[in-house]
């Protein structure tokens, strides 16, 4: 029994609960994709066909006697910086790595929903960086083209879903390592409110700047995986209301009064916005325009938001650094950012963290003004394997603000944002642009990234046929 690999989430789920196929038959054949395109996309870190086996045949024991879950029987791959019991979680540093005992909350609710995790997805070391490369498992490539990276640091979840290995994937998103990739394989990313899908065991990640969030094929399947997902552990410190994303799907959004926000926030180091890439977001404010929405450019009071951000990115570095068991196998980059991590890890930790209930206000005024904020998600297409990968610290970070100066700002508000795909560039590169809104403002930005995917229909583009001819 075969199954079309563009059957997302959403459908396969119904076909499932309808009898027209089985989840070994979904789970076997997403196994085969894996196997084919590992040696050319190396999506994955770690592959579960097993335990996963053994997951399906309970699922369609389950169907079969009339149970019904949300996601029952259907394969999907998690980001390997989440806990999935019995497995290891290395998040992109080398060494042998001890199975955990637990699911993480996140997959815990996957699991609930009734979800097989296939496997684990590549991501670069401890997520800091918009590539997904390293010596622990080589280089994770772009369907679209595999000259290049499909960004970072959710990489590989990317780029199993853009070429169909899964029908969706969650990721982690700590200055943008959703929606880059998302933005960079032409798929729909989610980066939700802070605490809507947890991080537990680390009640904050970061220092709470990084929150987990999702990617598919079409708004549908990103909001499916969303609510799923969703739901706090005990112990978690952010416990949003709840929303339920799907239904937002299907309800228009209204007029809406958009912001066009092409400037790249405060940064410390140069960055431009690539001709091509603002042409496609621009294009994308004319087709919002045309639906009826008021768009304007401006753009909102950042500030020196980048100051607040350092000090959580690099203590949470520090963080993850402390609890590694083979630190000297760490990456150069990695121990000179838990080093600085470790001197800012008092006073200017806590400064920072204060600092963020003056921007909710600072920021959420220009949300009186505005309903929701357009923004590229990248400054650029996505870079070649290797640009970024043997380059020194200040290099890096300038390579990195150079490509990816726009995502970071709502991490450190903690607020949602969604990436859309804007179209291609030259070299078939996709690029995208983000909706984002202020607190709780999920159902309105997938709302309107419905509207728009209605219009102009980006999950009907596929990878090329040579990349993904095998799946």
């Amino acid at each position: 029994m075969t199954f079309d690999r563009s059957a997302g989430l959403a459908e396969s789920a119904r076909a499932l609960a309808d009898g027209e196929v089985t989840s070994r038959a979904l789970v076997e054949q997403a196994l085969a994709r894996i196997e084919a395109t590992q040696g050319s996309l190396n999506a994955f870190r770690i592959v579960r066909a097993e335990a996963a086996l053994a997951e399906a045949d309970a699922a369609d024991k389950e169907l079969a006697a009339g149970n019904r879950r949300p996601l029952l029987g259907v394969p999907v791959a998690v980001k390997d910086d989440m806990d999935v019991a019995g497995e290891p979680t290395a998040f992109g540093c080398r060494g042998e790595f001890p199975p955990v005992a637990e699911d993480g909350e996140a997959v815990r609710r996957l699991r609930a929903a009734g979800a097989v995790i296939v496997g684990k997805t590549n991501t670069c070391e401890l997520g800091q960086w918009p590539f997904t490369e390293g010596p622990a498992f080589g280089e994770t490539r772009n369907p679209w083209n595999t000259e290049h990276t499909p960004g970072g640091s959710s990489g590989g979840s990317a780029a199993a879903v853009a070429a169909g290995l899964v029908p969706a994937a969650l990721g982690s998103d700590g200055a943008g390592s959703v929606r880059i990739p998302a933005s960079w394989t032409n798929l729909v990313g989610i980066k939700p409110q802070r605490g809507r899908i947890s991080t537990w065991p680390r009640g904050e990640s970061f220092q709470g700047i990084t929150v987990n969030g999702t990617l598919a094929r079409t708004v549908a399947d990103a909001a499916l995986l969303l609510d799923a997902a969703s739901g706090n552990h005990d112990n978690d410190p952010h416990r949003p209301p709840t929303v339920d994303a799907s239904a937002a799907v299907g309800r228009e959004p209204g007029r809406l009064r958009i912001a066009l926000s092409l400037k790249p926030p405060f940064t410390a180091l140069p960055a431009r916005l690539q001709p091509e890439v603002r042409a496609k977001v621009v294009q994308l404010a004319e087709k919002l325009a045309a639906l009826g929405h008021t768009v304007e450019e401006a753009d909102p009071p950042y500030g020196q938001i980048g100051l607040t951000f350092v000090p959580r990115a690099t203590v949470g570095i520090a963080e993850w650094v402390t609890e590694s068991p083979f630190p000297a196998l760490l990456d150069r980059r990695t121990l000179d950012a838990a080093r600085l991590g470790r001197l800012l890890g008092g006073a200017p930790l806590r400064a920072a963290r204060r600092a963020e209930a003056v921007l909710h206000r600072r920021i959420g005024t220009f949300f009186e003004s505005y309903d929701v904020m357009l923004a590229p998600t990248t400054a650029a297409p996505p870079p070649r394997i290797g640009a970024m990968l043997g380059l020194g610290g200040l290099a890096t970070d300038r390579a990195m603000i150079a490509a990816c100066p726009f995502a970071w700002p709502w991490n450190v508000l903690g607020w949602p944002g969604v990436n859309v795909p804007a179209g291609f560039v030259e070299g078939g590169l996709p690029v995208g642009a983000q909706l984002l809104g202020p607190s709780h403002s999920e159902p309105l930005l997938v709302s309107l990234a419905a509207q728009v995917e209605a219009e102009l229909r980006w999950h009907e583009a596929w990878p090329p046929e040579q990349v993904v001819s095998a799946v």
